[in-house]
């Protein structure tokens, strides 16, 4: 059972987008960190805009984007579906305070573009069956999912 959070006291925030390319650019404000995906030559998986000094909701959300990404590409596969090349994962988690307790809560956006909403929306489903991540906080933590997709993106 989860518990809703009354207040919200730090996010943390990332934005991951699978890349195919040598380097990633990298800011002053930012890290960008490049991570693999486990028994997949040449397919790494890009954090963008984390902060220099990361709190461990940052992290956390960044390692579940990293995984959730990598679960969307399996799941699509699975489906003969294509992801499209600009197909996005952004994850914020929140460590909030209900009285004298602390909790976590998530939103995930998925942002697949020129994919139906509803293959995007079974896909996005799949893939949190696979996660580890979306596996070890269901039912424990507050996660809402919004998908954009080509239906959203055209209204």
């Amino acid at each position: 059972m989860t518990t809703k959070i009354q207040t919200v006291l730090l996010t943390g925030k990332t934005h991951t987008t699978p890349s195919h390319r040598e380097g990633a650019p990298r800011g002053d404000e930012r890290v960008d960190i490049r991570m693999s995906i486990p028994g997949k030559a040449d397919n790494e998986i890009v954090l963008q805009a984390i902060q220099l000094h990361p709190t461990a909701e940052q992290l956390f959300a960044g390692a579940w984007s990293a995984c959730y990404t990598g679960a969307l590409g399996v799941a699509a596969k699975a489906k003969k579906v294509a992801l499209p090349a600009d197909m996005a994962v952004d994850i914020e988690v929140d460590l909030g305070q209900t009285g004298g307790a602390y909790f976590l809560q998530a939103r995930i956006d998925v942002r697949m573009p020129g994919v139906a909403l509803d293959v995007a929306e079974a896909i996005a489903h799949a893939a949190h069956q696979m996660c580890p991540y979306s596996k070890a906080v269901h039912g424990n933590i507050d996660v809402a999912t919004n998908i954009v997709a080509a239906d959203a993106l055209a209204a």
